[in-house]
């Protein structure tokens, strides 16, 4: 099956899955609330009427670089700036997922081109990763708030900007190379990390010290390698508003920007 018809049928097959869980909980939420009217002033259902990006980034980026530290040994710091007391009406969960994933690629992205210029020894500062939240006037009875992420992770090549939304792409290296053989950063979180606990190759002590040294990384999960985070953070972004998303990748740091549009909620959603 050509590639464009696999994306488009789970596309489709993971669309549905967000909308039915998406009705279900908010079908739930509306009814406990009927039940307690007076704990849920602030939401409508599951649909926050104040949601802040900045404390969403701070709580995924709190998880994110404790999952980065555990994998690659290091992690950047987040600096936050702009309209920081900006709010929105979203549905909290989704914007979680979407920040979290968007931080896990800059977070790596930086870690690794930060190794691949001073080495792994380097005691040198990592460069931070900077995301500014803008507000924008409202017009016709909408408002924009955009994010903006910007890393010096090295970009995305060329080769790979057709793909970068594309399920499972990863531009994670889990070759035969070296790196995996010896139980690398990575060589934990193939299939939940049961590849690399049965691989049975030489290097497999350096694994379980690694593991041990690092805190168990999978069990906090996986930061890269899976190819399933930008297209579901596309998906789940375009469930109920709509997203404008684009990267600019020059010779500077590459800027991701993320646009989320207010719009009047829908019949549905309980208003």
């Amino acid at each position: 099956m050509p590639p464009t018809q696999i994306s488009n049928f789970l596309d489709g097959a993971i669309r549905n899955r967000i909308a039915v869980r998406l009705l279900a909980e908010q079908h739930i939420a509306l009814s406990r609330a009927l039940r307690s009217p007076e704990e849920a002033r602030d939401r409508i259902g599951v649909v926050e009427l104040a949601c802040s990006p900045a404390r969403m980034i701070r709580m995924c980026g709190a998880w994110v670089s404790e999952l980065c530290e555990a994998t690659l040994g290091a992690s950047p710091e987040i600096i936050l700036d702009g309209d920081v007391d900006a709010t929105f009406v979203y549905v909290p969960v989704h914007l979680e997922y979407i920040a979290t994933e968007i931080l896990k690629n800059s977070f790596r992205a930086t870690v690794e081109h930060h190794y691949k210029q001073h080495g792994m020894s380097s005691r040198g500062p990592i460069p931070p990763v900077i995301i500014t939240v803008c507000l924008s006037p409202k017009a016709e009875g909408r408002a924009h708030i955009g994010l903006r992420i910007r890393d010096q992770g090295g970009g995305v090549s060329r080769a790979n900007m057709a793909r970068i939304f594309s399920y499972a792409f990863t531009t994670a290296d889990r070759s035969t190379g070296r790196e995996e053989t010896v139980g690398g950063p990575y060589a934990a979180q193939h299939i939940g990390g049961s590849a690399a606990v049965d691989a049975g190759s030489a290097g497999e002590g350096n694994l379980f010290e690694e593991m041990t040294g690092k805190g168990l990384q999978v069990g906090m999960g996986t930061i890269a390698g899976l190819g399933y985070g930008l297209p579901m953070s596309k998906l789940y972004a375009r469930c109920v508003h709509s997203l404008g998303a684009f990267v600019m990748n020059s010779i500077r740091p590459p800027k991701i920007f993320r646009r989320f549009t207010e719009p009047p909620l829908p019949r549905w959603m309980g208003q």
